[in-house]
Order: C-alpha cells, then structure tokens, then sequence
C-alpha cells in the first residue's frame, strides 16, 4: 500500500529540518530508550571513537553505556555472529557493517545463518537484527567502497532490504526495522547523509513492504529508491518542460517490495522507468520489470525501461564516477524517450 509522507506544522511554525545522520541517531536513540534489549555493535561506533565513521552513533554510548553500544574489532564475521548470537537469546542487535562491499566478508554469516534460522527452526527462531551499512558513488571511494548490492540480498529468502531517500524515512524505516522479527539489511547513502528533509515526529514507523507515492501523474511511472529518488525528483522540470506528466514512486523497502502501488500506478499510467544506482544487469529493476511485464501484459503503452549503472565497477576517476550512476538529465531523457 502507498504511504506518502506529509509533516504538518502548526500556522506560522518554522519547518524544522534534520539530515540523514542525524535522523537516524534519534530513531535508534528513542528504540533504546524504549527497548533495553536493543543494543549495538559495530567497528567504532563508540564516542571515544567519534560515534562511527560518519557519527550516526555519535552520543550514544555516553547515555547508554559501553555495555548497549560495543566497538569492536575489525572483524565483519565477528560482528555478525555476535549480532545473531544476541539475538537469539532476546537480544535486538543494531549490527553496522561499515560498508556495503565489506558485506562481502561476513556473508556466510548473514545468508547460511541469520537469513536461514527462522526456516531451519521451523519458525521457532527468529533472528531480530539490523544489518546498518553505507554505500554510494560521490565521493571517489573507488570500486571496492561504493558498490549498490542490494540485489544479492533481495534474492536472499530470509532477508529484507531498505533503501530510504530521505530523513523522516529513515527514522520510520528504521523504528519498523529494529522491530521487525527478520534480519533486516537497512541500506544508508553516503552522499545522501548530509541532504535536510524535514524532521520525523518522534516514534513515527513506515511500515516495511510500503512505497510512497511522492507525487501523482498520468503518462509514465517512475520507480526508484535511496539517493537516486532525488535525482528523479530533480528530473520532474525538466519532465514537465516536456510536457509529460510523471508519476514517481519511492519504494523504500526493496524487499519486499509494494507490488500493489506499483501495479496500480503502472496500469494508470501504461509506461515505467525503473531507477536504481546499482549495476543495471541482473538488478532489482529486472525484478519488478518481469512482475510488471507479466501482471500488466496487453496494458502496457511501452515496454518497461530500466535505468542503471554499467556493467563495472566504480570507477576511482570523478570524472568516470559521475558519469557512472544516472543523475537528473539522464532520468528526464529516459522519460521523453519513453513517453515517445
């Protein structure tokens, strides 16, 4: 079901508005005051280590106590099995992987074992954790820090997968993912972290498997999520000097995903662009273009059109790293194209 987002404000109120990082301090913040089982471990993530890398657990070990928020070694293994140790004796571990490629080190852990407990126990373990890690081009990290893998855990039964754009739904998604009973791979944007949105009402939640409807249009949908929501939205000039009138939907949870807003809006509108930052190849948007094409085949004014990165990976050269992920001018010609 959709969810838009709207924060009313009382007449003549100044919005209050919060970035990514700061946002997501609250929201785990305000779960562990609510919840003393909700602890965290990660590399650095301690104040006498500056509260992470980017500082989204900045303070939280001084209120809570070294004994809810661990620094721990460098070890991604470590910090998994840790993470789902906990978690199965009552536990509700907030584990961070510092970056999304170092995933890559700690998948034993998180597909044969967190993904696969609640199946193997035949439901009578769950395995309640968050999985927090960064990723995004912008800032010449290089192919080894940069990388969009959400599809590999898409495709992982067990697993759910978030993506917010903005800061309210970051808090939301995150209050909804510390109290999910699944593991849930919650997916932060670097270069996303420092943008303002306007600020979350304390203990606002977005359900996980609901999109937003950001804004409402007649000829063709567009889907996207994370960071490159943005970038669709700046498209919008650009899309209505054209004369088109754009639907955009902001999936928020990549897994699972709302098949009924994106169906709906689809058969409105008979015309989709699929968005991501990820590798274009073998991408989630393959995933809901098959669905759409399938479920909405005979109603369809175009095929469906993906719009992704190369088959490579981050280029290190800014240059190349811009021109890697698609960006605004990119998104509006893909729709003038679609739209025909």
């Amino acid at each position: 079901m959709s969810d838009a987002i709207t924060t009313e404000q009382p007449a003549g109120a100044k919005l209050k508005l919060v970035n990514m990082i700061q946002a997501l301090n609250s929201a785990i913040a305000d779960a562990m005051e609510a919840d003393d089982k909700v602890i965290i471990l990660g590399e650095d993530l301690a104040d006498p280590e500056e509260g992470g890398v980017c500082g989204v657990t900045k303070g939280l070990s001084t209120r809570f106590g070294n004994k809810r928020v661990r620094s721990t070694p460098i070890s991604e293994q470590a910090i998994m099995g840790a993470a789902i140790g906990a978690s199965l004796v009552g536990y509700k571990p907030i584990a961070e992987i510092m970056l999304m490629n170092f995933t890559t080190v700690a998948m034993d852990m998180i597909v044969n074992h967190a993904a696969k407990l609640r199946f193997m126990s035949g439901g009578q373990t769950h395995v309640p954790i968050v999985i927090r890690t960064m990723t995004g081009v912008g800032f010449s990290t290089g192919g080894q820090h940069s990388d969009y893998l959400e599809a590999w855990f898409a495709h992982v039964a067990g697993m759910k997968v978030v993506a917010p754009s903005n800061s309210c739904d970051a808090y939301g998604l995150m209050r909804a993912a510390i109290d999910d009973p699944d593991p849930v791979l919650f997916i932060e944007n670097l270069p996303g972290y420092y943008a303002p949105h306007p600020a979350p009402e304390p203990g606002h939640v977005v359900p996980l498997g609901n999109a937003a409807v950001v804004k409402e249009g007649s000829d063709v949908t567009v889907i996207s999520y994370a960071r490159i929501m943005n970038d669709v939205i700046a498209a919008v000039k650009d899309i209505e000097a054209a004369g088109i009138s754009a639907e955009l939907i902001d999936l928020r949870t990549i897994s699972p995903w709302d098949r009924d807003t994106v169906l709906a809006s689809v058969a409105k509108t008979g015309r989709c662009l699929i968005v991501h930052e990820a590798v274009t190849q073998f991408g989630v948007g393959a995933e809901i273009a098959a669905v759409i094409s399938s479920e909405l085949f005979g109603k369809l004014k175009a095929p469906v059109m993906r719009l992704g990165a190369p088959y490579a990976p981050v280029p290190f050269s800014k240059p190349l790293e811009m021109a890697f992920a698609p960006d605004a001018k990119r998104i509006a010609e893909a729709v003038v194209s679609l739209a025909g």
